[in-house]
This record gives structure tokens, C-alpha cells and sequence, in this order.
């Protein structure tokens, strides 16, 4: 299996650097058995029946891009270095792993002054990243990461624009509650409170789980015996109760659906044993062709990237073949591409 066996030419103006608005005004592409509809977010209840279950990822993205300063006293008298910090991970033990451009100015036990009254010292460095310790935690650390922060934009939108005030508005999900993750999960960006009742009150279920996304969403894969990449690990937990739903869901008859690569990587990963089960943990399950579904019955998702592991889990889902007559679709039609574009519910042919 060779990563370019998942590449495709995408024109550059096809990638979304904006959402559009309202949220479930974004158009929907609906692969079934043999056949592809064009519709919109909004019209989702067509495809859905009472009694399927919505998996929603509930994670709450931080502003966990800072702008700071270092000084350091010398020689030469007292210097000062503007630094940019992007916030990765946060560490069981307390801290948080970073980049820090350029990390080359920053040393061990210097301190990066942010706006806000945030500080962060500089416990470490390895692999490029560093590892920091902020002067506030709790609240009052989320409070000043979210007046001194800014969204950490996917690359693709970064190189193209600067995140500004509309990004903590547009790159969260309305329903987001438990903050940690560094991405978004983008499929659920579609939804607002309105589609939401809308679809309750169709007989549609929800159940919430949690996995913070990453910036290891964005890594590049770069072997091309796609087997032999290895993933990145993200933080998530299924609570007994979500569990317990999926399962009656599944047992009714019902089907499960997540929305979101995020979503459904955590629950394969909390089914592993061949049922869903309570589960809570660092996963790096990496999901390509031939891999077993346990949980999952159709998939609502954006559309991803060249090469990416989500092409390939997608695949892994409806079959390459499948993917590749659906992306070809996407680009005909001008679907919007990536973490503010379009969306797509994909169901397996069998």
C-alpha cells in the first residue's frame, strides 16, 4: 500500500480559508450503494432515520497560538527576543509541550512573558519542541490563554491568512465543553443549535465523547509504505455512559454514525475488543484498507488532505476505489476543501 496511492491534484482555490455562514449552510456531499447526492448540511435529516446516534467530539479548542518575549541580561547588557509559541500538549505531570519559533533564542530556565499576566518558564528542550511551565493554572490559565491567545489555524489557512477575532468564533463547535485540544474537529463545525433540536426532534441521538485534537493531525506522512507510518498520540476518553448508549443503539438496531475522523478513531479504539467498552487514554490507532470496524456504520467528515491518515482511514471505510470517485466528484463540483470547507456522510457499500 503506497501513499500515493491516496494523492490527488486539488486547485488551489477550492481550499476554504473562511466558513461559510450559517454553519449548516455548507454543501454536503452523500455517498451511498452506487450513488452520489449534493445537498447541504441542513438537509442531513434526509439520510439519517430515528434511533441513529450522532457520535459528537466535545473537545474545546484552546488559543494556543502566543506571541511573547524572553530577555536575558549579558555582555552586552540586557536583550530582548520577540518569540511565537504554538502549544501542543499538555503533560500528565503538569506543563505543556510546545514550538517555539525561534527556539534557538530561548535557553533552559528563561521565561517567555506573554500578554495577560501569563508566563511560561522553559523546563526543557528536545525534538524541536520545548517544554514549558506556566505561572497560571486552572482558570485563570484558560482565562489569560484566551485574551493573549490566538486559534492555532491549520497551516494551509496560516499561509494564506492570519487568524483574527472570527476564529474563536468559526474554528469551535457550538456544543465544545472540555478544553485541551489544538485543532478542531472540523466536521462538527457544521452544526449549530437549530440543525441540532432539528434533528432530536427527528428521532436522531447524540452521545458525546472526547479526544483533543492535536497538532500531530497536521504531520505529514513521510514513508511510502503507508503501513509502517507511525501516528501520533492524542488524549481521549468514552465515559461508561457514552458507551452504554453505543451499545443500545447498536443492539436496537440503530445506527452509529461520528462525526469526525476524531470521533471515530476514539471509539474504534475504545472497541478493540470487538464491543465498545468505557475507555480512557492516549490513542495512535492508525486506521488505513483492511482494517476491522467494530462501532462504526457511516461517517460524517470534510474533505482532507493529499497523502493525509485521514484519506486513508476514509478509505479504509468505503473502499479506495470509492474515495477516489468521490473526491473526483468534490473538485468537479467545487466542493470546499479542508477545516473550513465542506462536508460529506459517507456510508459503506455493504
Amino acid at each position: 500500500m503506497k501513499l500515493s496511492d491516496f494523492d490527488f491534484e486539488l486547485p488551489d482555490e477550492l481550499i476554504a480559508t473562511r466558513p461559510v455562514r450559517p454553519r449548516p449552510s455548507a454543501r454536503l456531499l452523500v455517498a451511498e450503494a452506487g450513488k452520489v447526492s449534493d445537498a447541504h448540511v441542513r438537509d442531513i435529516a434526509q439520510w439519517l432515520r430515528a434511533g441513529d446516534r450522532l457520535v459528537l467530539n466535545d473537545t474545546k479548542v484552546i488559543p494556543a497560538r502566543l506571541f511573547g518575549h524572553r530577555t536575558r541580561a549579558g555582555e552586552a547588557g540586557v536583550t530582548r527576543a520577540a518569540l511565537e509559541v504554538t502549544l501542543l500538549s499538555p503533560h500528565a505531570e503538569g506543563g505543556w509541550s510546545a514550538l517555539v519559533k525561534p527556539l534557538k533564542k530561548l535557553k533552559d530556565g528563561e521565561t517567555v512573558v506573554f500578554g495577560a499576566g501569563l508566563e511560561a518558564r522553559c523546563e526543557g528542550r528536545a525534538d524541536g519542541q520545548a517544554r514549558l511551565s506556566f505561572n497560571l493554572e486552572g482558570e485563570a490559565f484558560e482565562a489569560a490563554l484566551n485574551e493573549a491567545g490566538a486559534m492555532p489555524l491549520p497551516p494551509y489557512i496560516a499561509a494564506k491568512r492570519a487568524a483574527d477575532a472570527r476564529d474563536k468564533d468559526d474554528y469551535q463547535t457550538v456544543f465544545a465543553k472540555t478544553s485541551g485540544a489544538v485543532a478542531a474537529p472540523t466536521a462538527s463545525l457544521h452544526f449549530d443549535t437549530e440543525l441540532l433540536a432539528a434533528l432530536e426532534a427527528h428521532g436522531v441521538q447524540f452521545t458525546h465523547v472526547t479526544l483533543h485534537v492535536g497538532a500531530g493531525t497536521f504531520l505529514p506522512v513521510k514513508v511510502e509504505d503507508v503501513t509502517t507510518h507511525k501516528m501520533h498520540a492524542e488524549w481521549g476518553e468514552v465515559s461508561g455512559e457514552a458507551a452504554a448508549e453505543i451499545s443500545a443503539t447498536k443492539a436496537a438496531g440503530g445506527r452509529v454514525i461520528p462525526v469526525g475522523t476524531t470521533a471515530l478513531r476514539l471509539i474504534e479504539s475504545a472497541a478493540r475488543a470487538g464491543e465498545i467498552a468505557p475507555w480512557r487514554g492516549e490513542t495512535d490507532i492508525f486506521i488505513y484498507p483492511g482494517f476491522e470496524f467494530h462501532v462504526t456504520d457511516a461517517l460524517m467528515t470534510n474533505f482532507h488532505l493529499p497523502k493525509s491518515t485521514l484519506m486513508m482511514l476514509v478509505s479504509a471505510l468505503i473502499g479506495q476505489d470509492r474515495l477516489k470517485e468521490v473526491y473526483a466528484h468534490a473538485i468537479e463540483e467545487k466542493y470546499r476543501f479542508f477545516s473550513y470547507g465542506d462536508s460529506s456522510l459517507l456510508f459503506p457499500e455493504d
